[in-house]
């Protein structure tokens, strides 16, 4: 195939990034601070300090450096598997018959398979800084948990994963590979600790949530010594990580002369479409650019498309503090139904300020126009993509078909976060005619709606 844009793209290890980028620092209004529930007040860096990793903290605190350096032992760990190449999906343009450009971040060229290795390598570097002996965490599909068991087992770090228990039934392997780690896997809720003892008894059939295992894996490291919680989304230290992805994206392209006018990526918690898009959202708040930046979620957990802008706990059991975002209410159960993550019920405090302030715009897709996507882009691409990533490629596809349509060009680019090997279960459901659409009700998402706290910071927001 003679193109002057080759059909992979990769920097040389003189052009990875150095640097992490900090969209905060161009966020004319930052988002709203962690409120200590019992006092209503913003969380102060020591209370933060008891639960996560002392550098994290600082990088979650910092609304003003754009740029943070990454450290020396972090890039080493990198260059296993950075730079991730950048791909021009030539084979999906020709089979859509499109007159758009479409290119694919792809990042499964690791044993995690995913994106998540990008923040789990820097989180267990700075908990073994720390002098710390332990983690915790919590994993949805298993990819994080993934990443999170490499990087643990790289420092010489004890792990302890909380699984969502329907994501540990329907993927025992990935399951074992984080167990072939050295990782601890604890299917979630549990009997191990009150909070799982707590939702066990209230919701004695949940297939449990990414709020479940948070609250358990906050209350193993808050009572161990020696330990802290790191998580795989969500929070804007783990955003700031995922810039290797938007940074490595943006120097491919600038080499090329080529500026994305769609940029789409999958949101559950929402640290791949926030590194993803980093860059060049830090030139959109700047005025530098008009790019239409596309978060997808699923229909069955719909946290930015029918959730509420307001304060609510990061976990069910309610013992995190107060985040102000996108929510479905720290109560919300996702449907078991539901194939792969982005089941959890807030998004991130950036990427929801961002959607807030109409810098962005979501979309919501139903599981089976997914898979149907999925599998278009293995027939043609040659990578069978994770359910979480195929909800970006549905959008990508819709989105190269209306320019079809209009008889428009335009480059779209979207995030390719992981690989769908450890899927197979659902994509036998969806192979065999068997995979079903669940779209909640109004009353479905009330139930969710009744559990966030009805306090002072949330007095007009409600």
């Amino acid at each position: 195939m003679k193109t002057e844009i080759p059909y992979k793209m990769y920097l040389t290890e003189e052009e990875t990034p150095r640097y992490w980028y900090n969209v905060k620092a161009h966020m004319k209004n930052a988002h709203a601070p962690f409120i200590d529930p019992a006092t209503q007040l913003p969380c102060t860096k020591e209370q933060l300090s008891t639960v996560f990793c002392e550098d994290c903290v600082d990088q979650e605190l910092d609304d003003t450096n754009e740029y943070i350096q990454i450290p020396e032992p972090i890039l080493e760990f990198y260059r296993m598997f950075r730079p991730s190449p950048l791909v021009r999906a030539y084979f999906l343009e020709r089979l859509l018959d499109t007159p758009a450009e479409i290119y694919y971040k792809f990042e499964g060229n690791n044993t995690s398979g995913s994106h998540k290795l990008n923040s789990a390598a820097a989180q267990a570097y700075y908990a073994k800084k720390q002098g710390l002996k332990s983690i915790t965490t919590e994993t949805g599909a298993g990819q994080w948990g993934t990443a999170l068991a490499m990087a643990a087992a790289f420092y010489g770090l004890d792990l302890d994963v909380f699984m969502v228990k329907v994501s540990s039934q329907q993927k025992p392997y990935r399951k074992e590979v984080i167990r072939t780690y050295g990782a601890n896997v604890i299917p979630s809720p549990s009997d191990t600790t009150n909070a799982g003892r707590k939702i066990l008894k209230e919701y004695p059939e949940t297939g449990g949530s990414l709020g479940c295992a948070i609250s358990e894996a906050v209350e193993k490291a808050v009572t161990s010594e020696s330990c802290r919680y790191v998580l795989g989304s969500v929070l804007d230290h783990v955003i700031l990580h995922q810039t290797v992805m938007g940074l490595e994206c943006k120097t491919a392209l600038d080499k090329y002369n080529v500026t994305p006018d769609i940029i789409i990526g999958c949101v559950g918690g929402g640290s791949n479409f926030g590194g993803l898009i980093a860059p060049y959202m830090g030139e959109r708040l700047q005025g530098k650019n008009e790019v239409d930046f596309v978060g997808v979620e699923p229909k069955s957990c719909p946290t930015l498309t029918r959730g509420k802008f307001v304060y609510d706990y990061c976990d069910s059991a309610k013992m995190t503090p107060l985040a102000q975002m996108y929510t479905l209410g720290c109560g919300f159960m996702p449907s078991p139904n539901h194939a792969g993550g982005l089941r959890y019920h807030g998004m991130s405090p950036i990427v929801s300020k961002l959607y807030h302030e109409g810098f962005m715009r979501a979309v919501a897709v139903e599981q089976s126009k997914v898979f149907e996507a999925a599998v278009t882009f293995a027939k043609c691409e040659g990578i069978l993509p994770a359910p979480e990533s195929a909800h970006a490629i549905r959008v990508a596809v819709d989105e190269a078909l209306k320019c079809k349509r209009e008889g428009k060009k335009k480059t779209i680019l979207f995030g390719l976060t992981g690989t769908g090997y450890f899927d197979l279960a659902s994509y036998k459901l969806y192979n065999d005619g068997q995979m079903t659409d669940y779209i909640p009700t109004d009353e479905d998402l009330q139930k969710g709606f009744d559990t966030i706290p009805k306090c002072a910071v949330n007095e007009g927001l409600m």
